[in-house]
């Protein structure tokens, strides 16, 4: 888990994890767990999403306005004196559009797999979604991704190197049809086959300065 782990275990990483345990109320060390699981569905979630050009669209124009990655610049701020209720509602928006009905689904699942109340998964979910956005958004524009395909290559990228818990949790939660459209681009590192360098770690290491 590499990836996620060079992210959580980054200064900004820390900063998020005990950002987010304080204004739920859980240890930093669930959080860090859950935070681990619910980045990756809400990253599979976005790639299932763009595989229509009108996705890629919604998600493109998302990303040059409201999330380009300023959220990341002033993380100290998001949190100091609890995370403003603009920043949950726009998460609670975020979560709806990716995961639509699955979203019961998915914090449910987490709940039973990290032993934490769904209400404070909720929440979790809920900062969480911004961030993965403001993520994306300042790799977008590092790419200069302008349409569907592009979008599809980077989040596919951006999810390489799952472990498989991961895996299996976007496939049973996001991939219910069983078509495997979600971990299509991470399928080759599950059958031995090539595996795209860097991944999730390679890019965050880079927005994160490592």
């Amino acid at each position: 888990m590499a990836g996620l782990l060079d992210l959580l275990n980054s200064p900004m990483g820390q900063q998020l994890v005990s950002g987010v345990a304080s204004q739920t109320g859980q240890s930093e060390n669930k959080t860090a767990d859950v935070l681990g699981m619910a980045m990756p569905l809400i990253l599979g979630a976005m790639k299932k999403n763009v595989s229509s050009p009108e996705g890629a669209q919604g998600l493109l124009s998302a990303l040059s306005s409201k999330h380009n990655g300023g959220i990341l610049d002033n993380l100290g701020g998001l949190f100091s004196g609890g995370v403003d209720q603009s920043v949950m509602d726009d998460g609670a928006g975020i979560l709806g559009h990716v995961f639509g009905n699955k979203q019961a689904n998915v914090t449910n699942a987490l709940s039973q797999k990290s032993g934490m109340d769904a209400g404070a998964i909720g929440d979790i979910l809920k900062i969480a979604a911004p961030i993965v956005m403001g993520l994306l958004g300042k790799q977008t524009a590092q790419s200069n991704v302008n349409d569907s395909s592009g979008m599809n290559s980077l989040l596919g990228s951006m999810l390489g190197g799952q472990p498989q818990q991961n895996q299996s949790l976007i496939t049973t939660l996001l991939d219910a049809d069983g078509d495997g459209s979600v971990l299509d681009d991470v399928a080759g590192m599950v059958m031995g086959g090539s595996k795209k360098k860097g991944g999730l770690g390679g890019l965050l290491g880079g927005l994160f300065g490592k």
